[in-house]
């Protein structure tokens, strides 16, 4: 799954919150980690408490032309970014359960994506998101926990869906796609999708939300009924990217070797 390029429209934005020298001390904790006599250049930037993913992505060639994911771990509970950032971009890149550890072998052709999360909103129903704008985490019971439905509307309504939804962030680290609960049974379900995914994917939002509940872990048949049970609570992200080169570059000019 890959990630499409920041939107120019809020490159402003991102330039005031999400920093090159985000993804630059992301990747120095990366290379240090795996690099024995390396030593790591302090950061800079204000340390500010943000919640945040860090993601990994492979480019194709030198050109950049083309990405595949690589590692992506985040949490909704807002750090510190020296250690924030340095934390997940170590579990991102050595404990995503979807992929092997990253190897130093692979730094070449790394881009780092440091994602900082703001704008946490409650939605009014699972609908009640924009694509290309918002990151959804979402939440629903198991589907034996429901009351069953007098009736199931064939369209999906907006003024179904429960108004009361989650106030608060999770503070387990959390991979594109989460869930909790026990293996065999679990009473909730969770999920999240970075605002970058769903337009990546060419997703509409009900196909969006299905994916979400199938990655939190329900295998069953998706009906509107489970859909109208979830809680939605949306968010904005401010994201920038670097590549291995430009790492690189920004080591060297702070007097690091590599």
């Amino acid at each position: 799954m890959s990630l499409l390029p920041p939107d120019p429209s809020t490159d402003s934005a991102d330039d005031q919150v999400c920093l090159p020298e985000h993804c630059f001390h992301a990747f120095d904790t990366l290379f240090c980690a795996l690099t024995s006599n390396a030593e790591p250049i302090p950061p800079k930037f204000p340390d500010d408490k943000y919640p945040l993913f860090v993601t990994w992505n492979v480019r194709a060639g030198r050109s950049g032309r083309g990405h595949r994911l690589r590692g992506c771990i985040g949490s909704f509970e807002p750090h510190a970014l020296h250690e924030g950032i340095a934390e997940y971009a170590r579990i991102s890149a050595f404990k995503d359960y979807r992929f092997n550890k990253i190897t130093r072998g692979e730094l070449d052709s790394l881009e780092c994506v440091v994602s900082l999360l703001t704008d946490f909103e409650d939605g009014s129903s699972y609908l009640d998101w924009t694509i290309g704008v918002h990151g959804i985490y979402i939440t629903f019971p198991h589907p034996s926990l429901l009351v069953a439905s007098q009736s199931e509307s064939s369209t999906p309504s907006p003024l179904s869906s429960s108004t009361t939804l989650l106030s608060s962030s999770s503070s387990t680290p959390a991979s594109k796609q989460t869930s909790s609960g026990s293996a065999n049974y679990r009473k909730t379900f969770n999920a999240t999708y970075l605002p970058e995914v769903a337009p990546a994917q060419g997703w509409d939002k009900i196909e969006t939300v299905d994916s979400a509940i199938h990655k939190a872990g329900w295998s069953g048949r998706i009906t509107e009924e489970i859909r109208r049970s979830v809680k939605l609570r949306r968010y904005q992200s401010r994201v920038c990217t670097v590549t291995w080169h430009e790492f690189v570059e920004w080591r060297k000019a702070n007097g690091g070797r590599v």
